[in-house]
């Protein structure tokens, strides 16, 4: 087990961000570089520990049994899903691509403060900048709900993708305003066969659905 699991935050992460952001004056220890960004006003609640939600879970233990040699975090937010991802598979190389400058930025921090396996690119799902098959899995949790063109984000996806595609969306509607596609099961396998899938299983999950897509 990864002894930073018995710490309550991603530690080597949360620590990374807080070197990231305040340079060389950061304790070399982590938990102590974490508390020392605490008190100079860094909001790190992005990397405590919660309850795994079940779709990361899912996700997760798709990509255990794939064993990807490269992995293409589309929309990678706050890190709900990338810091689980770091964590469960430790020198997997991970790329995180965020559209918010912000939290581009943010990423960024993680990625210059140490977490070498980690590389963080401001764009956007729908005209990813790399080249055709770039990645070995790629993956897209809670995006696609977002977007006024998803056709174009799975098909940005299967581009830059070798193998498989792993992505989820909420499976009915909320009050979340950003909210603005809802996807059944036969919608988000049409999605992805639309955009020359070899094979998609749509799986669900406490109140998500899965997609799980063979690229070729």
């Amino acid at each position: 087990m990864n002894p930073s699991s018995q710490s309550p935050w991603y530690l080597p992460y949360a620590a990374a961000f807080v070197r990231g952001r305040l340079g060389s004056s950061v304790p070399v220890d982590d938990q102590e570089a974490t508390e020392y960004g605490i008190a100079a006003g860094l909001r790190l609640y992005r990397f405590k520990r919660n309850a795994e939600l079940p779709r990361v879970r899912r996700v997760l233990g798709a990509l255990k049994g794939l064993q990807p040699a490269s992995v293409c975090d589309v929309g990678s937010g706050r890190g709900t899903f990338l810091w689980p991802l770091l964590d469960t598979l430790p020198g997997l190389p991970v790329t995180a691509v965020e559209a918010d400058p912000i939290r581009a930025r943010d990423l960024g921090a993680v990625a210059s403060g140490g977490v070498d396996e980690l590389k963080a690119v401001r764009g956007d799902a729908t005209r990813l900048g790399f080249r055709d098959d770039a990645f070995d899995v790629s993956c897209a949790l809670e995006v696609l709900e977002h977007m006024a063109q998803p056709a174009m984000a799975a098909a940005e996806l299967m581009r830059v993708t070798r193998r498989m595609t792993l992505v989820s969306v909420p499976s009915r509607e909320d009050d979340n305003p950003e909210h603005i596609q809802l996807f059944s099961a036969a919608s988000l396998r049409a999605l992805f066969l639309d955009a020359g899938a070899e094979r998609v299983t749509i799986e669900s999950v406490h109140g998500h659905l899965i997609g799980i897509v063979r690229v070729v």
